[in-house]
């Protein structure tokens, strides 16, 4: 095979004869002439053969056209793909998995007579039950600094109930507090209770309670997580304070105060009515 560029090998021993033809004829030493003639040759860069290059595409192979060699198509870099900016954190997303909250108590309208179930606790026992409820810490591990002021549940239960245990409204709330069933049953879920709502010590609990579980779910939402349950700084029962919020919420719940647009007061009037019992009422000296 003849590599282009180089000479034929009969070539390169016809030189090596001449060489040593002449260097007999001056005398020399034919051996000598034959190792020059050996190391030219050898470190000749004409006498090396080169690397040959890459075998190229043939164009014909004997009579027919010779088959394509397959070259593989250069490898397309996969397609940019911008990603799409993830949606804002919906207030769902941020807060605390909640079980399915109750439904919004039914409003009546009109004349509505409420039922009496059993004997009423007297005054001294409910107030009882409503310090017991205050006095206990209903976050302790998440947010033990919560408190449910005691002031608060005296005024709710007097505005909600007038105290009377064995009430039984007709839009279905339920004694002292006038828990609603489904509420109950949400809240023994959320926190792992067993209360029983015909009970007037326990349902002083699962008012406070629900009031626990509203301070941490505004004022986590609203607040920056202050649970301070205050009225100062909240001169009008229309703001959309934390205290507000809650007494709102424990009458109308807390999907109607919390909306697209913020803290709503959807009941002024039953706001404004607990926060001055809060302060005025005789159930405070109980």
């Amino acid at each position: 095979m003849r590599i282009r560029g180089s000479r034929p090998l009969p070539a390169l021993a016809a030189l090596a004869a001449a060489v040593m033809t002449a260097a007999v004829a001056c005398g020399g030493d034919p051996h000598d002439a034959t190792d020059k003639a050996s190391w030219q040759i050898e470190s000749s860069p004409q006498a090396t053969e080169p690397t040959p290059p890459a075998p190229m595409r043939p164009l014909a192979h004997g009579l027919g056209a010779a088959p394509a060699t397959e070259v593989p198509a250069p490898e397309e870099p996969p397609p940019t793909t911008t990603p799409e900016p993830r949606a804002t954190p919906t207030r769902a997303e941020l807060a605390e998995p909640e079980p399915e909250p109750p439904p919004v108590p039914p409003r009546y309208e009109g004349e509505c007579i409420a039922e009496y179930v059993g004997e009423a606790a007297g005054h001294d026992d409910v107030a009882a039950a409503l310090s017991a409820a205050a006095a206990r810490t209903y976050w302790p591990t998440s947010a033990p600094e919560i408190s449910v002021p005691e002031n608060l549940l005296r005024a709710t239960a007097w505005q909600e109930s007038g105290w009377q245990t064995n009430i039984i409204a007709c839009d279905g709330g339920v004694g002292l507090m006038q828990v609603m069933p489904d509420t109950a049953d949400w809240m023994n879920q959320r926190f792992g209770q067993s209360y029983d709502i015909d009970v007037y010590p326990d349902n002083a609990y699962l008012g406070g309670t629900y009031y626990a579980w509203l301070i941490k779910f505004f004022g986590d939402l609203y607040f920056d997580g202050d649970h301070t349950v205050d009225p100062a700084g909240c001169d009008s029962h229309v703001d959309p304070c934390l205290l507000n919020a809650i007494i709102a919420s424990y009458n109308f719940g807390h999907g109607a105060v919390d909306t697209d647009d913020g803290i709503v007061i959807p009941n002024p009037r039953y706001v404004e009515n607990v926060r001055a019992l809060m302060t005025s009422c005789e159930c405070l000296s109980y």
